[in-house]
Formats: structure tokens, C-alpha cells, sequence
């Protein structure tokens, strides 16, 4: 038996009550009847406090990693409270310029840039490129002159093995990412990138992995950074992201706060020049608890070892668990606070063994066929890297405040997966 869902998993603004689960003073029930199932439910205070936190313990320039959810709301939501954005693709760079956001603050990654990629962005001038391989530098030197200049920091390898999923780990020497320092080829990156008439090269940049929950490793991620960079002169010097967050009862995560001081503590120690920025990406951290997802329940088949219950999602609105492993909580929506003495497997609807929700998750006993069941902190790489598999439409995003709802992606129709095919004919022999 699991005790009711615990607060600290709900977004700031959650009440769960005998009379049902409210976020941003918006009854879920009320939700899922006016926009339908699965629905993703993003409380607005949640993210705003984030947002606000990092720019606050770090400075000007620390980004919102768009990755882990982007939308033009939340786009706009996170320049509103300081955050730059940085983007990965141009698919990516492309909507944060159509919700308003100015190129001035926004940072291109990625370790594939095509050539378009870094001439759209040298065009619209953005904040900074984050340059990856030297490829990248060639086809940079092509774009830019002393009257296109462009702000570039060079990510580097540190050599740092962070623990955590092998699938998300990045600071260590095998990775696709930047440029090592153990082997020199982060020092002859630099060294390139000053001799091209128009690149400034402002900083560096690493990153160690993702759900990250020791700070160790970002203090030794502190301690290669700076010693690296000691006699550069350099503007900035981030740590990327890959804060972790608390997805099931038992686990503890550092806040922003508590990262970013005990961060600025280290470089002290270290001696970095206290006029250099100390710049970090966070991403889940921002938007992971701000959501709820809530399904509804179509099927319930008891079994020996445990029950599974099926609902109307699954894989392709949250591919976390498939891809890493990862758990999650479940608790029914008209009763939060029931006790959750049923063993239960949720899983979706898709036409695979592996499409699990949730492995080992606990719901009330009388949760029933056409209930409404939720997963909580599925704010960050659930809706970002929902797909289309069995033809299943992506879910609607709403966002909650003040007692009031508003939809910022409406759910996918069957025309709209229809309107990439081409001619609609048989195909001739």
C-alpha cells in the first residue's frame, strides 16, 4: 500500500481535497471534460517561480533549455522573467523567433549544425553560438566578416562521468558533444575560432548529463572549467544543465537555489574572476513539476502479480519510461487523498509490451473504468518529445492561473496527421 500522493510532487499551486484535485484553482475533472484526454496541465505560478529562481542565483544570460518543452506561451513566459532560451535546432530557433522572443537572447546549440542552421542565426543575430566540432568552425568562418560579426562560447568536454542514465550522460571524453580538453582539441578550437576576422569568443560551455542529483560532479565540472579558461580573459562560463528533480516518493533533488549557490561557492574557491558570469542552462528543472498529465482509464485486467490499467495515452506522450527507465507516481483525480492499496502496471494504448506509464505504481482499489487517473512531474520531455506512433494524435497543453485556463496547444486531429500525404492514390506498378 503507497499513502496518498505527496504534495511535493504537484505543482506549487495543487489542492487535493475529498472533493477532488484542483491546480491554478482549476478543478483536473473540469479539465479533462472541457479539453479532453490525455490532457497536459501546466500550472503558470510554477513555472513563473522557476523561471524567476534561476535568473536570480545565476546571471544575465543563464537560458532556458527549450528542449525539455517548448511552446510560444512558455517561450514568452520565460524572456518575461530574465531567462535567455537557448535552441537547438532550427526547427526550434525558428518558433522562439515567431513567439517574439529577440534573437538577442538566444543561444544555438547543437553538435549537427547545418549550414542554413548557422546562416539563419548569424543573420538574425543571435546572442551566441555555441560552437561543437570543427566542422562547425569551417562552415562558420564562411558566414561571418568583420561586418557580420558573432558571439561564440566553445563547448568543451570536461571528462566528467556524471551518474546517471548512460543514455543522457555528456561530460565524459566518448560523447558526440564538444571539444575535448584532456586531448587538446578544445585549446586548438579556441585558438581557430580568434584567428577568424568576425568570431568573439566569449566563454565556454559544458554540460555532464542530465537528472543529475549529486552536486559534486558540477563542483569538479567547476574545478576544469576554470582552471582551463584561468589565463582566456573570457566574458561567461556556464555549466549547462542537468539538475534532476524528485519524480517518486524517496527521492530528493537539490533546488535551482541551493545548485547555483553552491556553484557560485565553488568558483569563488576556485578562483574564477568574479567578473566572469556564471551561466547555466536549467530545463527540467523549470518545467517538470509545473504538469500534470491525466488520463482516462479504459481498461482494467486483474493478473496474479499485479493489475494493469490501461489508459488512453501511453508511450507517445510520455516516452521516458521506455527509453530510460524512468518511474512516475499515479493517483486517481476524484481522489487524491484515498488510500492507493491497489498494486497496478498503467500502461497505454499502444501495440507494444513496452508501452508502461508507470511499472510500479499504486491506485485507490475502486478506481474504475472512465476514471480519470494523473501522473504528476511530467512537465519536461513528455509533450517535447511526444510522437505520432499508431497514428495517435498529440495531446492538447493547457496552462492554469488564477482559477482560469488556457489552451496553448490544441490536440492533434486525424486531418492533421493526414495533411503530410501526398496524392492519396494507390500506388502504380
Amino acid at each position: 500500500m503507497a499513502e496518498p500522493i505527496l504534495p511535493t510532487l504537484l505543482p506549487d499551486t495543487a489542492s487535493c481535497s475529498d472533493a477532488g484535485t484542483s491546480v491554478g484553482g482549476v478543478d483536473l475533472e473540469e479539465l479533462a471534460e472541457t479539453y479532453g484526454t490525455p490532457l497536459f496541465v501546466y500550472d503558470e505560478a510554477t513555472l513563473r517561480a522557476r523561471a524567476r529562481e534561476a535568473a536570480r542565483v545565476f546571471d544575465d544570460g543563464v537560458a532556458f533549455a527549450t528542449k525539455s518543452f517548448l511552446c510560444g506561451a512558455v517561450a514568452r513566459l520565460a524572456l518575461e522573467e530574465g531567462l535567455c532560451l537557448d535552441v537547438a535546432t532550427g526547427g526550434e530557433l525558428d518558433l522562439v523567433i515567431r513567439a517574439g522572443v529577440p534573437a538577442s537572447r538566444v543561444v544555438l546549440h547543437g553538435n549537427n549544425k547545418s549550414e542554413e542552421e548557422l546562416a539563419r542565426a548569424v543573420s538574425l543575430g543571435v546572442r551566441r553560438i555555441v560552437v561543437d566540432n570543427f566542422t562547425e568552425i569551417a562552415r562558420l568562418a564562411t558566414l561571418v566578416d568583420a561586418d557580420r560579426p558573432v558571439d561564440c562560447v566553445v563547448r568543451v568536454t570536461p571528462g566528467i562521468e556524471a551518474h546517471t542514465h548512460e543514455f543522457v550522460r555528456t561530460g565524459q571524453e566518448d560523447t558526440k558533444f564538444g571539444f575535448s580538453v584532456a586531448a587538446g582539441d578544445a585549446r586548438r578550437a579556441i585558438d581557430i575560432l580568434r584567428a577568424i576576422p568576425g568570431v568573439r569568443v566569449r566563454g565556454v560551455h559544458a554540460h555532464i548529463g542530465s537528472q543529475v542529483f549529486d552536486l559534486a560532479p558540477f563542483a569538479e565540472l567547476v574545478d576544469v572549467l576554470v582552471e582551463f579558461t584561468r589565463a582566456d580573459d573570457f566574458d561567461e562560463l556556464c555549466v549547462g544543465g542537468g539538475l534532476g528533480v524528485a519524480y517518486v516518493a524517496g527521492e530528493r533533488a537539490p533546488s535551482i537555489t541551493q545548485w547555483g549557490e553552491a556553484l557560485r561557492r565553488r568558483v569563488h574557491e576556485a578562483g574564477l574572476d568574479p567578473r566572469v558570469r556564471l551561466l547555466a542552462e536549467p530545463g527540467r528543472a523549470i518545467v517538470a513539476q509545473a504538469a500534470v498529465t491525466i488520463y482516462r482509464v479504459g481498461a482494467i485486467k486483474p493478473l496474479a502479480r499485479r493489475t494493469y490499467v490501461a489508459v488512453d495515452g501511453g508511450m507517445s506522450d510520455n516516452p521516458r519510461p521506455v527509453l530510460y527507465g524512468s518511474g512516475y507516481e499515479a493517483f486517481d483525480v476524484a481522489r487524491p487523498l484515498a488510500p492507493r492499496d491497489r498494486p497496478v502496471r498503467l500502461v497505454g494504448k499502444h501495440c507494444e509490451s513496452g508501452d508502461v506509464v508507470v511499472d510500479e505504481g499504486w491506485l485507490p482499489s475502486d478506481t474504475a473504468v472512465g476514471d480519470l487517473v494523473a501522473t504528476p512531474v511530467t512537465g519536461a520531455y513528455g509533450y517535447a518529445m511526444a510522437s505520432n506512433y499508431n497514428r495517435v494524435p498529440r495531446p492538447a497543453v493547457v496552462v492554469v492561473a488564477d482559477g482560469r485556463a488556457r489552451l496553448v496547444l490544441r490536440r492533434e486531429t486525424f486531418d492533421d496527421l493526414a495533411r503530410l500525404e501526398v496524392g492519396g492514390g494507390a500506388v502504380s506498378g
